[in-house]
């Protein structure tokens, strides 16, 4: 079920696109798979079914799914490893790159922050 956050700075499009990558990571979807129209998102969600579209037509730009004229979307072959390439680099430059940053910043070394990572 999607829950989007009126109060995200992201927006509702993109949320769509991060949940469609997240139900493939989870292997939820499966590649080869279905999944749900621009018109059932919006149905659903009450969004604008342009929203959904813009978000459903990132992923196809991204070759995470393509269109199957007259039938529906679909999630490519190889998305898993697409998804997981890019949530990959995203981790690196903003979420480990980000802490890094702050660690420097408040004095962790290297060791603690190991130890801290650890830890959890």
């Amino acid at each position: 079920m999607i829950v989007f956050d009126d109060q995200s700075l992201k927006p509702i499009f993109i949320q769509i696109a991060d949940w469609v990558e997240d139900e493939i990571i989870k292997k939820t979807i499966k590649e080869g798979n279905q999944i749900p129209s621009t018109n059932q998102f919006a149905a659903q969600f009450q969004i604008n079914p342009a929203t959904a579209g813009k978000g459903i037509n990132r992923l196809v730009e991204d070759g995470i799914i393509y269109k199957k004229r007259g039938i529906g979307m679909f999630v490519e072959e190889g998305a898993f490893q697409r998804v997981q390439t890019k949530r990959r680099k995203r981790f690196e430059t903003e979420v480990v790159a980000m802490m890094l940053e702050e660690a420097k910043k408040i004095g962790i070394d290297k060791k603690e922050l190991i130890e801290m990572i650890e830890k959890q």
